[in-house]
């Protein structure tokens, strides 16, 4: 399966301490972009010192994900906490960093709206999401070294690489319009008159309708996965997956793999829809418990394990 090799901006590749020393403005960045290169490390595991994808300690993600955004932080908390300019905690931005404190620990996360952040937790070994407030820490310090915006930065533009083919370009734009749902609440069969709660097939529809300008009606998963057949590319080879790809799965029926032995994927019903993110990433809603819409493993879970089929609505 394909992984996406994050692109950085020309806009923003300068550094933090430059920046600060001469007076300039902080680097731009999208907050979708922000937030999707943080989740794009999630799962990732733990390592004392750690500062690459092969392993975090909670500054080296955090420095991780900066760098990506063309900013230099060093992958230190000492650093981390004089890093950019200080933020109050109702103040916080996608991609911020925070600071927070335990009885016993200080550590360091990136913060992706809805009162989430990500970090390196070394209690459960890898990069998990968390919410600040249903945790037993106290918010210390966030601090901001990009300034997020939705539009380009007023700077004499640099020459535009070349197109991306055209279903690359979808993909990325149905996802980014996906993230910005992110913490959404979960709603069974919403009524998709609103934005405020949804379900898996209004997050889908939404995504691809602002993304890409596709409409798939306002029916549920089964609905699209027919509006998929008949306008677009459906499968059941999961290894045929792209990035912005639509995922159709069958009902639950346990966590291991053998709870699904025997069954034909193609004759079940679809029961629930999400969109692929690559490195084996859903983003998708299913229950008020899992905290609405959200990121979480593919392969080698019971979403896995569920795979029906795969697709995207247009050729």
């Amino acid at each position: 399966m394909m992984k996406r090799e994050w692109l950085k901006k020309s806009s923003i590749a300068v550094l933090l301490s430059t920046s600060l020393l001469m007076g300039m403005p902080l680097p731009q960045a999208d907050a979708a972009d922000v937030v999707s290169v943080a989740y794009n490390m999630m799962g990732k595991p733990y390592v004392s010192n750690g500062n690459t994808p092969e392993g975090f300690d909670s500054a080296g993600y955090v420095s991780y994900v900066m760098k990506q955004m063309g900013v230099t932080v060093a992958d230190n908390l000492t650093a981390i906490k004089s890093a950019g300019t200080s933020v109050l905690r109702v103040n916080l931005q996608p991609g911020d960093i925070v600071i927070l404190k335990s009885s016993t620990s200080t550590y360091a996360g990136v913060y992706v709206g809805n009162d989430k952040f990500l970090y390196a937790s070394q209690g459960k070994g890898q990069v998990v999401e968390q919410t600040i407030s249903n945790v037993a820490i106290s918010f210390a310090d966030g601090r901001r070294v990009l300034g997020t915006s939705t539009t380009a930065p007023t700077t004499t533009p640099t020459p535009a690489p070349a197109p991306a083919p055209a279903s690359t370009d979808i993909a990325e734009k149905v996802i980014q319009a996906g993230l910005k749902y992110l913490g959404t609440p979960y709603e069974y069969a919403s009524t998709r008159s609103t934005k405020t709660t949804m379900d898996c097939s209004e997050f889908t529809m939404w995504a691809y309708k602002e993304g890409a300008g596709i409409d798939m009606g306002r029916g549920g998963a089964t609905s699209q996965s027919k509006y998929v057949k008949a306008n677009g590319v459906y499968f059941h080879d999961v290894n045929q997956l792209k990035r912005g790809d639509l995922i159709f799965f069958m009902k639950y029926r346990g966590y291991k793999a053998s709870d699904y032995t025997g069954i034909d994927a193609a004759t079940q019903s679809i029961t629930h829809i999400g969109i692929y993110m690559g490195d084996n990433k859903v983003l998708h809603t299913y229950s008020k418990e899992s905290g609405g819409v959200k990121i979480t493993d593919f392969q080698g879970t019971s979403w896995g394990y569920r795979f029906i089929a795969g697709g995207r609505p247009y050729k």
